[in-house]
């Protein structure tokens, strides 16, 4: 099985989380700062739409006893964008964008993975189940409604406009569209 990947994905091995996390999983579910969570049996997958979000959690999965990175490598957890996948190379993770059905519709997404690599991407055309929450759906995804503004261009792409119910509201200049970005309770 897959999770699916969107925006910015911090990926977390469930036997790691079983050893060393405290509390284990159950806990892991609690501090969940968002409605983000897909797992399968060997990963969790938490999204957030912001780098300082990421970089938060990250930190305090590490204070819960997880570790990020080991010797230049994730151990524990991986940083995994939508678009370009793993932030640093991960032995035991791999990530392709898969082929949604039949629709011709593609997603990102990662799995647990411990073998040999053979080829760039040879798993466009597997037909994975994917960890989803119930609701889902491709139209109204991230996958399928996906835009990054950098940094260094959001006061030029985008005006903001308020922040409500943890998400902050902004005014797409070239579409005259409000847009929205997720943030996470700290």
């Amino acid at each position: 099985m897959a999770v699916l990947v969107e925006a910015i994905s911090v990926i977390v091995r469930r036997d790691a989380i079983d050893r060393q996390f405290q509390g284990g999983w159950h806990e892991f579910e609690n501090v969940v700062p968002n409605s983000t969570l897909y797992a399968d049996d060997e990963l969790g997958r938490v999204g957030f739409m912001s780098p300082p979000d990421v970089e938060t959690f990250v930190r305090y999965l590490e204070e819960g006893g997880l570790t990020f990175v080991k010797n230049g490598k994730p151990e524990d957890i991986a940083v995994v964008d939508q678009m370009r996948g793993p932030t640093m190379p991960a032995d035991w993770l791999e990530f392709a964008h898969l082929s949604l059905g039949e629709t011709g519709n593609k997603v990102a997404a990662c799995w647990l993975f411990e073998e040999p690599r053979i080829c760039a991407d040879p798993y466009a055309a597997l037909d994975l189940p994917l960890a989803i929450t119930d609701g889902w759906t491709y139209d109204d995804s991230l996958s399928a409604n996906f835009k990054f503004v950098g940094n260094d261009e959001i006061s030029e792409k985008l005006k903001f406009l308020r922040h409500e119910n943890g998400i902050d509201v902004y005014l797409d200049l070239s579409r005259g569209k409000e847009v929205y970005v997720s943030r996470s309770k700290a």
